[in-house]
């Protein structure tokens, strides 16, 4: 399959209106993403020894502090990242990504974003990089996109009609592609020439770097990898001098589900060893960066799988990857996404995961590549509604605190119901949860420190943290926050409002709240989100609202709502973690 990711490298903070050309102008820079998940919730359920001061009940009142002397996590500056599906390809969405410049202003201002394209079906792409009358679609438009670099990044004006018959196609598509996806078969897909330079067109006018992932099932009779394709690939890219990194396949632990054909981990550190090969015999290429082996769930035979691999081509690739999805979508439920036992399935995985890694070869980077809030395309109304925020925000969370350096969202846009924006390119909960965990949150992660959390529990019955707080450096480059601000963010599950009394280096400060809630009579159900009581949308296609903090005076207890989310940027702690990078 061919897979293509991508770094957003534009390191200015994008402003509320994103005109066409201002992502060619934004200069290269990088923000860190970093948070911080208490011990009671990541494996160690016993009570923190912080003695409670005489008037304070637990039950009812939190104390929280952070140590602001030294971080305890230092994360990629492309943390948060978001993945494009590869039906845009077969549903023709493709043609249109450039000509919609809302999709543009929402790409720009994700800072710092690594954009992956990905799916299911990518092992059944194939690249047609000769052929320059292309199969694969018929471009309505043939100055869609400026491929001339000296042009620049122009944005094609699509008559609306146009842009409705495309939803129509895509809408048909869809129940295709979910056909197929459901049925774990999927029909062979031809990347032509033009599609990948629309492709890269699209990321490089958009600040991105592209991770390409190579077919690894094209095989030769002994089932080593036939590269002949790839070395055309190669080195039509280099002639045209595209920045690419690289991959080889998707789920390799799944092939004989998919194709009765298997290759296990050794055979394939072969095979990435003999990418790395090609790669050196490229002067384009001779030090681009090679990721994998992009394995499944990490079940006994996947873990069996990486160990082969990472003994054969550990020290080949430059981080090791792996996906995660939390539930099955066909039979998911609004209260699924409310299980902590859920939330905390995700800290087993990253613990087997660096214990192969860290045996074979110490220190290596670690990315989730591909996660999901539920597989089989999701369900509607259910994983892009407010309620699987609860699951990504503390994946985000749960993440950094464990040292994983990069985490790649499925997905941007694509066929099911696991995306960010829908089809209009409207943002959907996770999108606006995600522009602000990029807008707030600094490369480093801080250690909390609690009191009050800790229930007695009942006899027989485990008792799971049911409020999550994270914390770390306010982002350098959120220019309304001095260096040596901390952010937090908190997800309460509780259906009853917690407080909570900042302490020791946090006490008496001004801080900032951003309060997430669902909008609209959906309640949990709901595609749309208010701001501290603000309802969030567009302004115009070019436009996103202002994201205006509610100030809350020095000392004053934070009272968290019943089942939401919140950021608290505490300012002008002056935190000696925090004022300098």
């Amino acid at each position: 399959s061919e897979l293509i990711r991508g770094f957003l490298l534009s390191g200015m903070p994008c402003p509320s209106s994103c005109p066409p050309g201002l992502l060619a102008l934004m200069a290269p820079g990088l923000a860190l993403m970093a948070t911080f998940s208490l011990p009671s919730q990541a494996g160690d359920r016993r009570a923190l020894p912080v003695e409670k001061p005489p008037g304070v009940k637990g039950r009812t009142l939190i104390l929280l502090d952070v140590n602001t002397k030294s971080p305890v996590r230092i994360i990629s500056e492309n943390f948060l990242s978001l993945q494009l599906d590869p039906s845009i390809i077969h549903d023709g969405w493709l043609d249109f990504l450039r000509a919609v410049q809302r999709c543009l202003c929402l790409l720009a201002c994700t800072e710092h974003s690594l954009v992956e394209y990905e799916g299911p079906g990518t092992e059944f792409l194939g690249l047609a990089i000769s052929l320059f009358s292309f199969p694969f679609a018929v471009d309505i438009v043939r100055s869609d996109i400026a491929l001339d670099k000296q042009k620049g990044c122009k944005i094609a004006q699509h008559p609306d009609i146009m842009l409705e018959l495309q939803r129509e196609k895509a809408a048909q598509m869809h129940l295709v592609l979910l056909k197929e996806q459901f049925s774990n078969t999927y029909s062979n897909l031809t990347l032509t020439a033009r599609s990948l330079d629309k492709l890269y067109n699209f990321a490089d006018c958009s600040g991105l770097h592209l991770i390409f992932a190579l077919n690894a099932l094209r095989r030769n009779p002994n089932n080593s990898w036939n590269s002949s394709n790839a070395l055309s690939l190669l080195k039509y890219s280099a002639s045209k001098k595209y920045n690419i990194s690289w991959e080889l396949g998707n789920e390799p632990n799944n092939y004989r589900t998919l194709t009765g054909r298997s290759v296990n981990g050794s055979q394939l550190g072969k095979d990435y060893t003999q990418l790395r090969s090609l790669l050196q015999l490229i002067r384009t290429y001779s030090r681009a960066h090679l990721y994998g082996p992009n394995i499944g769930r990490p079940r006994k035979n996947v873990i069996a799988f990486l160990e082969g691999f990472m003994k054969v081509a550990g020290g080949t690739v430059d981080a090791v990857t792996w996906q995660h999805y939390y539930i099955d979508g066909r039979v998911a439920k609004v209260t699924d996404f409310l299980k902590t036992r859920l939330l905390d399935t995700l800290t087993d995985q990253i613990r087997k995961i660096q214990k192969v890694v860290n045996t074979y070869t110490p220190g290596k980077k670690i990315w989730l590549e591909g996660v999901g809030m539920s597989s089989a395309g999701g369900m509607n109304n259910l994983s892009d509604s407010y309620a699987a925020g609860f699951l990504w925000l503390n994946t985000l969370g749960l993440l950094a605190s464990q040292g994983i350096d990069v985490v790649v969202r499925h997905s941007f846009l694509d066929h099911g119901h696991n995306h960010l924006v829908d089809q209009n390119f409207n943002p959907l909960p996770d999108y606006w949860l995600s522009l602000l965990y990029k807008r707030l949150i600094g490369p480093k992660v801080l250690a909390i420190h609690v009191a009050g959390l800790q229930r007695k529990p009942r006899p027989g019955r485990v008792i799971r943290d049911k409020l999550r707080i994270y914390a770390h450096c306010t982002s350098y480059h959120n220019h309304n926050y001095v260096r040596g601000s901390i952010t937090l963010y908190i997800i309460n599950l509780h259906r009853s409002r917690k407080k909570i009394k900042l302490a020791g280096t946090l006490r008496d400060k001004i801080v900032h709240q951003y309060l997430l809630q669902p909008y609209g009579k959906d309640g949990l159900h709901s595609k749309s989100v208010q701001l501290n009581g603000q309802p969030l949308a567009m302004v115009d296609d070019g436009t996103l609202p202002e994201l205006k903090p509610r100030p809350l005076r020095a000392g004053r207890t934070l009272v968290i709502p019943p089942l939401t989310m919140s950021f608290y940027v505490v300012k002008n702690v002056n935190a000696l973690a925090c004022r300098y990078r």
